[in-house]
């Protein structure tokens, strides 16, 4: 069975916090920041835990202003 991994590129300044996509992560890679906020006033999401995405792009899914972009990649065994 293939492996993957992942990785999120998130835009910061549409984002507005609404932590659907922090919820959403089965793999505990994404957060709210807790003391920044970007140009609207909004605690952006960040990622907490970077290497363990594994690309299910359940966070750009249930994202209702398109912040996030999923890439998945496959591991050669």
């Amino acid at each position: 069975m293939a492996k993957f991994i992942g990785t999120v590129v998130i835009n910061t300044e549409r984002c507005k916090g609404c932590n659907l996509c922090v919820i959403s992560c089965p793999s505990d890679v994404l957060e709210l920041h807790s003391r920044d906020v970007n140009n609207k006033g909004y605690h952006f999401v960040v990622l907490k835990n970077p290497n363990q995405c594994i690309g299910c792009a359940n966070c750009g899914v249930v994202c209702p202003d398109g912040c996030l972009t999923v890439y998945k990649t496959k591991i050669e065994s």
